[in-house]
C-alpha cells in the first residue's frame, strides 16, 4: 500500500525533497561517505559514489512501490543540502530514520525534521504503527526523539548489530510515535 506523502516539504527552515539521482555526490560528499556520520546507521559508510548510487535506485524503486520514501533535506535559505531522512512502509507499519552532515549537528535541524514527519504520518489514515530505533549509546538521537514527541518503548539488549561499529550486537532504544 502506497503512502500519501509529498514529495517536498517544508519546515520554518529546511526543505526535504524527493531524493534524485543527480544529488549522488552531495549525499556523497556530505553524509555518506562520513564514518561519523554513519557510525549509527544501519547501512555500512559508503566507500564509492557508485554504493551512493546503487542506494539511489534502491530509494528511487522503493518510493515508486510505495515501500521507501527518502527525502534529501536542504538548508531554505542557502540551498545548502545537509543530509537525508526517511520512512520505511510496512503496509502502514513504518520506521524512519535521518543522518545529518556531522557540519550541521547540534542546531535543531534533526528535531525540526521528526517533528514535521511526524506530523505527516499522524494525518495518513493507513498508517498504524511508527517506530524507529537508536544504540543505546546515541543519546543525541535519543533526546532528538523525545522532542519529536515519541515516547521509550523498550530497551532491547544486544538488540542490533551497527554494520559500522564491528556489527558488535549493542543494546538499543525501541520509540514509537503515540497515534
Amino acid at each position: 500500500m502506497k503512502l500519501s506523502i509529498p514529495e517536498q516539504i517544508e519546515t520554518e527552515r529546511l526543505r526535504l525533497f524527493r531524493l534524485k539521482y543527480e544529488e549522488a555526490e552531495e549525499i556523497f560528499y556530505t553524509y555518506a561517505s562520513k564514518s561519523e556520520a554513519t557510525k549509527y546507521m544501519s547501512w555500512p559508510t559508503h566507500e564509492t559514489l557508485e554504493d551512493t548510487r546503487t542506494f539511489l535506485k534502491h530509494a528511487i524503486n522503493g518510493w515508486r512501490a510505495g515501500t521507501d520514501y527518502s527525502f534529501g533535506i536542504r538548508i531554505k535559505e542557502y540551498n545548502r543540502f545537509i543530509g537525508s531522512c526517511g520512512l520505511l512502509n510496512d503496509d502502514g507499519k513504518v520506521q524512519f530514520g535521518y543522518v545529518l552532515s556531522p557540519t550541521h549537528w547540534g542546531r535543531g535541524y534533526a528535531t525540526e525534521v521528526c517533528r514535521k514527519l511526524m506530523q505527516i504520518v499522524r494525518t495518513l489514515p493507513e498508517v498504524y504503527r511508527v517506530s524507529t530505533f537508536v544504540d543505546a549509546e546515541n543519546i543525541a538521537s535519543t533526546k532528538v526523539l523525545l522532542k519529536s514527541g515519541l515516547v521509550e518503548e523498550a530497551r532491547l539488549e544486544k538488540w542490533f548489530k551497527f554494520v559500522n561499529q564491528n556489527s558488535e550486537p549493542k543494546d538499543c532504544f525501541l520509540f514509537k510515535l503515540p497515534l
